[in-house]
């Protein structure tokens, strides 16, 4: 059995003082794709900023990505950021640059240095969106949901083992939310781990996966009801 992706074992989470999940034990294997439900305020984001290291495992264990979440240190956060892609809902591009500089920009932070190679990779990842014709734009001219496929092109950019995807829909139209849902499981299909956070439970009836749900401080899987 290989080992798993993510584990968390009897690990509580916290935002500052305040205890926002208590008692997690999550194990998320390789392949997989999950969904991260619950209500505003109910701990989905604490859950995945812990999973990245902005908040600090402090109590419990944890693993993601062979790294240790409890003694992990400050200067090898970005070893692990490195290992997992990030997609948030607000898309986090720099509006004074275009596509292609954007992805170069990320690239460049985590240490590629060959022109070509970076050019291949940036090539590469806005292929895999259906964004390649758009990587001489600026972020202002696309819509929401193309600035989402550029998001997840940027979050493929290291090869990641897994992707967090935060609300990644959560700015997006029903249609958009649909299509930019359908990449992700694409994506997911070949062969890459994805966690994506969403309140929209009309996507999770469409494309129904494994379900963990944030609710009373608890994290705990739920089984769908498919008609």
């Amino acid at each position: 059995m290989s080992q798993p992706v993510l584990f968390l074992r009897n690990a509580n989470i916290y935002q500052e003082k305040n205890l926002v999940l208590s008692n997690v034990n999550v194990e998320v294997n390789s392949g997989e794709f999950i969904y991260l439900i619950g209500k505003t305020g109910s701990g989905k984001s604490s859950f995945m900023k812990t999973l990245y290291a902005d908040l600090p495992l402090t109590e419990g264990e944890g693993s993601i990505v062979d790294f240790d979440l409890a003694s992990l240190k400050e200067k090898n956060i970005p070893y692990l950021r490195r290992k997992i892609g990030i997609v948030f809902q607000d898309f986090k591009l720099l509006p004074d640059r275009t596509i292609t500089a954007n992805l170069e920009f990320v690239l460049k932070a985590t240490g590629w240095t060959d022109k070509q190679e970076i050019q291949l990779k940036i090539d590469e990842v806005l292929d895999k969106v259906a964004m390649k014709s758009k990587a001489l734009k600026m972020p202002h001219q696309l819509s929401g949901g193309e600035q989402q496929r550029i998001a997840i092109a940027r979050a493929l950019l290291n090869d990641p083992e897994l992707i967090l995807a935060d609300e990644p829909t959560g700015n997006l139209d029903p249609q958009t939310s649909a299509e930019v849902l359908q990449l992700l499981r694409e994506i997911n299909q070949n062969g890459k781990t994805i966690i994506m956070a969403t309140h929209d439970y009309a996507l999770l009836m469409k494309f129904p996966s494994k379900t963990l749900k944030c609710d009373d401080s608890m994290i705990f899987e739920v089984v769908q009801r498919t008609t």
